[in-house]
């Protein structure tokens, strides 16, 4: 158990967060969420003690081991990779090192021999001697392959470290587990994996994560920082979102009776008592939700943005085709006569981890990038909408919020601008801030509201949902499925692409393979699978 006591933090005049009080139980996940600089990675930076607080106290019992997923990728460098991961046992790698060395004495005295005798017994207590295979089985379980167990952490790519790091926290079964964004970097293979380790672990987990399928798989709780305050809900990330749109709405509607809206609400939450799919989390979500009382429920004050493209002019019957592409990238022809036809119900994810292949294919579609050679034939009903993965040349300029959008704009009126700019949350002055100094997730904000003011039929989005919170992703999510054109897109997104795609599009080292089904169903097809493995076939898989 771990509780926390009227914990406060700020920095200058700035208040993170105050008048904290909760508690953290064994058999639980609890999710940390909340709006891009909240303060979620900073709450766990208290929680594990390497930050302290303003005022209040985290306390849990001392013979409790806390392990925290580490951030710094090159702090291991002169250590296998093994040893790395049996390090997230602090004393049982002190021990086994203890050991080693009275063993590697010539003077073994008789002194020594007694510290050996204890050290072998305790060294047997902390599961020394299984330490290795354990942590074999995490690495090969987050996708490192066996040839690099044996490995210097400093002959190991940035993408295998990342998995070491994970691996080394989870080492042991630590009685508290913090992970900051543990995804990122993991193959969907790998994030499958660590879902399943996580729904069975039996002890406190507390996850920072924007992966929505990820939070829904394992989190039987989630800790909302918002505006100053943290509050806990039960249930996953769905269950908290649409459970905060009720309540928002209950607040706004003042014609409907109140009692009306409390009942809507009870049906929910029951409904989704019932609906749980895994084993631990549904036991668990049950019994919380239960007990739960719609009274004791607070609304988030957290803005949501508002998404939605309408296309100016009916997708027609042909829309683009393309016919024998090629385009040679960083001096390799990850584009190789490459053909498709895209339909007029078309919603294509284009995954795989050639990811310099997919964003020139989408710069050569939007006329931004030319081929060495083929054609690329469009309808002539279509417009085009373009989000590029990089876009700091858009803003590198001296131009308001205001002055920017207004480039873009059917109407040359403020107020006309400013609704677009009010919907992405840039309200009263902050429309006037020069673009140049936006944030990661203001720049995106600003793309889509170009977006929606040009109406194009056909969107081609190229990681979309880098830099956004939780709620623009889900804003976004919503968007593209009731969005009636065509869209070409990307994402790291489990959920977002399965939600929206009915079709995917994988570029692979050795082909390219085209099928017209949801996400899930294109992960579980076994003719899929078999042909990801021919294709990837003496290649290292790092993410889909």
């Amino acid at each position: 158990m771990v509780t926390v006591n009227e914990l406060a933090l700020g920095f200058g005049e700035r208040i993170l967060f105050k008048d904290v009080n909760l508690v953290f139980n064994p058999g639980n996940c609890y999710g940390i969420i909340g709006a891009n600089g909240a303060g979620k990675s900073t709450f766990l930076k208290v929680l594990s003690g390497e930050l302290a607080p303003d005022k209040g106290l985290v306390s849990y019992p001392a013979k409790h081991r806390m392990a925290v997923l580490s951030q710094d990728h090159f702090a291991f460098e002169e250590h296998r990779v093994v040893d790395t991961v049996v390090m997230g046992y602090p004393k049982l790698w002190s021990v086994a090192k203890e050991r080693e060395a009275l063993y590697a004495k010539e003077d073994f005295t008789e002194a020594d021999g007694m510290r050996v005798s204890e050290l072998e017994g305790e060294f047997a207590e902390l599961g020394g001697w299984e330490a290795e295979a354990q942590a074999s089985s995490l690495l090969s379980g987050l996708g490192v392959p066996d040839q690099w167990h044996e490995r210097l952490m400093s002959e190991v790519d940035e993408g295998i470290k990342v998995r070491v790091l994970l691996a080394q926290a989870l080492f042991g079964n630590p009685e508290i587990l913090l992970l900051d964004e543990p995804t990122n970097g993991l193959d969907l293979d790998s994030i499958s994996w660590l879902e399943e380790f996580l729904i069975e672990f039996p002890n406190v987990v507390i996850v920072v994560s924007h992966d929505r399928h990820f939070l829904n798989a394992v989190c039987t709780h989630v800790c909302d920082i918002d505006f100053g305050h943290i509050r806990m809900y039960p249930g996953n990330y769905d269950f908290w979102f649409r459970m905060s749109r009720m309540l928002n709405q209950q607040q706004k509607d003042q014609k409907k009776r109140r009692e009306e809206k409390m009942k809507d609400l009870k049906d929910f939450i029951q409904r989704f008592s019932s609906n749980a799919s895994k084993s631990r989390q549904a036991t668990s979500r049950k019994k919380v939700l239960e007990k739960l009382q719609v009274e004791d429920l607070q609304p988030s004050s957290r803005k949501v943005p508002y998404v939605a493209f309408k296309s100016e002019r009916a997708v027609g019957n042909n829309v683009v085709r393309v016919e024998k592409l090629s385009k040679a990238i960083e001096g390799a022809a990850s584009l190789d006569d490459y053909s498709v036809i895209v339909n007029r119900e078309d919603k294509i994810a284009f995954v795989g981890h050639e990811h310099l292949t997919k964003s020139e294919f989408f710069a050569i579609l939007a006329g931004a990038a030319e081929a060495d050679s083929g054609d690329v034939y469009w309808g002539q009903t279509i417009t085009v909408g373009h989000f590029p993965k990089e876009t700091s040349a858009w803003f590198d300029n001296d131009l308001s919020l205001t002055e920017w959008l207004r480039q873009f704009s059917p109407q040359d009126d403020d107020t006309y601008v400013r609704s677009f700019l009010g919907r992405m949350l840039f309200s009263g002055d902050e429309a006037l801030k020069p673009v140049r100094v936006l944030s990661g997730g203001e720049k995106v904000r600003c793309i889509l509201s170009k977006l929606m003011l040009q109406g194009a039929n056909v969107l081609i989005l190229d990681e979309p949902t880098n830099h956004l919170d939780l709620e623009a992703i889900t804003a976004l999510n919503d968007a593209l499925i009731d969005f009636d054109g065509v869209v070409l897109f990307t994402s790291h997104d489990h959920e977002f692409v399965n939600s929206i795609a009915n079709r995917v599009v994988e570029f692979c080292p050795g082909g390219v393979i085209d099928r017209c089904m949801p996400f899930d169903e294109y992960l579980a097809d076994k003719q899929v699978r078999e042909l990801r493995d021919q294709y990837y076939h003496g290649h290292v898989i790092t993410e889909i």
